[in-house]
């Protein structure tokens, strides 16, 4: 098996300890653009290492998980250019099977470098997977599915190995539909030696775009009913280029920042059947939305009224919505529950919002849905939240990218000023979001 050390050296940009002061400045209102998703931008990137020739990333955003990735595929041999709005990647002459362990823990790419590593090189060796910490996201279907397929592939302290002369298509059923597995499968699948089906496969739109990109570049992939899809593998692929569709998760958290302010923010970029779900659930709790082919708008003149919502995979309440969603339940007349029951840890983030004052009570049983599969465990998935809560500032740190979204909207609507640390989540995740808010009209001050 490959070895764990580095092969050169990897200069990765120290983490920020800038900190956020907010002051509460009235109804949000403006114009916010969306750009390709934090959750669809990396995976293409690893996608693009497959190709013969270069591919190119339009409508790509400035976010701190593109930094990271990009090093990563650079210590791997991958060249990678990054402008403005393009990134544009080509395999170079030389593969290095090895993701060195300055990246362990940043987040959970690496493991999708391992298919298209076994491919490009024989073997492969990535460090343990990092991210947000919502809860048990093990590698166990990654693994599996890989040696399933030929590989094989031994788990250490370090991180993980693998080797595999060619990969061979099967029959793979997921135990629970993974955004990650499914993309791991996939992105292993299409060059692999055969047919390989996943039964239980994830469909969110992200993994779909993914589908779709290695289609463009020559893979054989077909989306059948019933969660399942279908790869045949081909000899090799080429370089594509795509336009990333806008950020689901983003747009539904500006809408909710002019909610929750009283003032409406019209969305762009993002279209409207990647938020179907999340307008519904808005226009139930007294949202007035205006929809166009380019732009969306929300606004509740009327007020708004709590809720009973649980999130699911797609087509479902997507589980990244839950945050906003949680800080816009506190501003709605009466009790709101809402049922996770997708990550067990995603409710990590209440006791920040409790300091705000939030009134939020969070329990381990199934509340606001049927009994999901963390029913019978102490996990802490459901909550109760009270509205009208009055909130006020405080001094947070914030433990992930979306709790630190979530922090920014309750510290938009406390009374007092707020100091936000641990900003580097949010820039990790959404593009330019300290322009974004200070367009909208929040008064932020970053601080060293």
């Amino acid at each position: 098996m490959p070895s764990a050390d580095p092969e050169r050296p990897v200069r990765l940009s120290p983490v920020s300890d800038e900190v956020w002061q907010i002051e509460p400045s009235g109804p949000l209102r403006g114009d916010v653009e969306v750009r390709g998703s934090k959750n669809a931008v990396s995976k293409h990137m690893v996608a693009a290492m497959l190709g013969s020739g270069p591919s190119t990333l339009h409508n790509a955003p400035e976010v701190g998980e593109v930094g990271i990735t990009a090093a990563m595929l650079d210590a791997l041999g991958i060249e990678v250019q990054i402008t403005a709005r393009e990134i544009t990647l080509e395999r170079g002459p030389e593969i290095r099977p090895r993701v060195p362990a300055a990246f362990t823990g940043l987040n959970r790419i690496p493991i999708l470098m391992l298919g298209p590593l076994l491919h490009l090189a024989g073997e492969a060796f990535v460090p343990l997977v990092g991210g947000d910490p919502i809860g048990r996201r093990p590698v166990n279907f990654h693994v599996e599915a890989l040696r399933a397929m030929g590989a094989e592939v031994e788990v250490g302290d370090g991180g993980i190995s693998a080797k595999a002369t060619r990969l061979r298509g099967t029959r793979i059923e997921l135990p629970y539909p993974s955004v990650g597995a499914t993309e791991t499968i996939l992105l292993s699948a299409v060059l692999a030696e055969g047919k390989t089906v996943i039964k239980g496969a994830a469909t969110e739109p992200e993994v779909v775009e993914l589908a779709l990109f290695l289609q463009r570049m020559g893979a054989r992939i077909e989306l059948s009913p019933d969660r399942r899809i279908v790869i045949e593998g081909v000899d090799r692929l080429r370089g594509a280029s795509t336009w990333l569709a806008g950020d689901r998760i983003e747009a539904f958290s500006y809408l909710v920042a002019g909610l929750i302010t009283g003032g409406e923010v019209r969305v762009h970029g993002c279209p409207q059947d990647r938020l179907v779900t999340a307008i519904t659930t808005l226009a139930r709790m007294g949202a007035q939305f205006d929809i166009t082919d380019d732009w969306l708008t929300a606004s509740a003149p009327n007020g708004l009224r709590g809720a009973a919502v649980q999130t699911d995979t797609h087509p479902g309440f997507m589980t990244d919505w839950q945050t906003p969603l949680m800080v816009l339940f506190t501003q709605a007349e009466g009790m709101s529950v809402l049922h996770e029951t997708v990550f067990e840890n995603r409710l990590v983030y209440v006791p920040a919002l409790q300091k705000m004052g939030c009134e939020i009570e969070v329990f381990d049983a199934c509340l606001g849905g049927p009994a999901c599969r963390y029913h019978d465990t102490n996990a802490k998935h459901s909550a109760v939240v009270r509205g009208i809560s009055k909130l006020r500032g405080a001094d947070v740190t914030l433990p992930d990218i979306r709790a630190g979204f979530s922090a920014v909207l309750a510290a938009s609507v406390a009374e007092g000023n707020s100091t936000l640390r641990g900003v580097n989540h949010i820039e990790r995740g959404y593009h330019r979001v300290f322009d974004q808010f200070t367009s909208l009209g929040l008064k932020i001050n970053r601080e060293a």
